[in-house]
């Protein structure tokens, strides 16, 4: 069925029922992950493609930018799909310092993101090219794209604000028209207690709404569902460390 406006993904909350629908659990086999492993990463994988897939942006003659790509495999997924990437990371010795890298969850080469080898390597080689930058301080030739996209990631730059900031000046890298999907925690458990400042903050629903609000005033267009889960992988919380244990959601507070 063609997506029409009213069908498209809107943003919203990792849930349980979403990540077991046929299109997720697709996009789950396509990324190399076995089906029904209840994951709030894999969902966060399959929510971006699956929004940009619906938009039309995963096929020839499209480009993307990806922020702290690590190793996810969506930059080899959306390459064998037919766009043409531009992975970014942070520069090595930043990330060595961060243990990024000593928990290989940092991009040192092309060769690390096609590591499942969904994309044919020759064929990536062609449409990925891997750039570092800092995501606090985006370069100004990182420009004129149909998407960008980050995963978990903006969560991690020091601050609520920094962000906030990220999200904004990303949409500058966009062409007329572009899309931006960004995926981050959420604190289910207060709208008021949270951490702001630090390795990794968590964001609440005043802090989304703001930010919504914000983009609109700037002429940009967000649509958010604010539903919760109620099945139970939904209400598994993870803790600190986080584990790769069947869940979907974290909470804070």
């Amino acid at each position: 069925m063609e997506s029409t406006p009213e069908t498209l993904l809107r943003s919203g909350i990792c849930s349980q029922q979403q990540l077991e629908s046929k299109e997720f659990q697709d996009w789950a086999e396509l990324l190399g992950e076995y089906r029904n492993h209840l994951h709030r990463k894999i969902w966060e994988w399959c929510f971006v493609a699956q929004a940009l897939f619906e938009r039309g942006l995963l096929e020839s003659g499209k480009s993307g930018l990806g922020f702290a790509v690590g190793q996810e495999p969506l930059s080899a997924l959306f390459c064998s799909l037919g766009a043409s990437i531009c992975a970014t990371d942070l520069f090595p010795d930043v990330a060595k310092q961060l243990g990024w890298v000593e928990s290989n969850q940092h991009a040192s080469s092309l060769e690390s993101m096609n590591s499942r080898g969904i994309c044919d390597r020759n064929l990536f080689r062609q449409r990925c090219s891997l750039q570092f930058a800092d995501m606090n301080h985006i370069p100004d030739d990182l420009r004129e794209f149909e998407f960008v996209w980050s995963s978990c990631a903006l969560e991690h730059l020091g601050s609520l604000e920094h962000g906030f900031a990220f999200v904004r000046n990303a949409m500058d890298c966009l062409k007329r028209g572009g899309v931006a999907v960004h995926t981050t925690d959420f604190n289910l458990s207060s709208n008021d207690a949270t951490l702001c400042e630090g390795e990794t903050v968590f964001y609440r629903r005043r802090d989304i709404e703001k930010l919504a609000k914000n983009l609109r005033t700037d002429g940009f267009s967000i649509d958010v569902d604010w539903s919760v889960g109620t099945m139970p992988a939904d209400l598994n919380v993870d803790t600190q460390p986080l584990t790769r244990i069947s869940h979907t959601e974290v909470r804070s507070g």
